[in-house]
């Protein structure tokens, strides 16, 4: 199992930005893929959801997914190592 840090946040901070904990994590982890500190499948982790979940809330707010020329290859051999290319 992973190390966990505790994060003490104080209850009226979260209750000002009318947050949950949960939806803190999602807005945590959006914002860090975002600005490109994250991975999709740690951000997604982060937020607690399926990656599916997570690139549906990307979406809804407009955010591209990160995917250059280096991912595309490393998809495609990866194709090319199951035989379906």
């Amino acid at each position: 199992m992973p190390k966990m840090t505790t994060l003490h946040i104080p209850r009226d901070i979260l209750d000002s930005a009318r947050l949950t904990l949960q939806d803190l994590k999602v807005e945590i982890a959006v914002h860090l893929y975002e600005e490109g500190r994250l991975p999709i499948g740690k951000a997604r982790e982060l937020a607690g959801m399926s990656l599916w979940e997570f690139r549906q809330v990307l979406a809804a707010r407009r955010i591209s997914p990160h995917y250059d020329v280096e991912d595309l290859e490393e998809d495609i051999a990866t194709l090319r190592s199951l035989g379906h290319i």
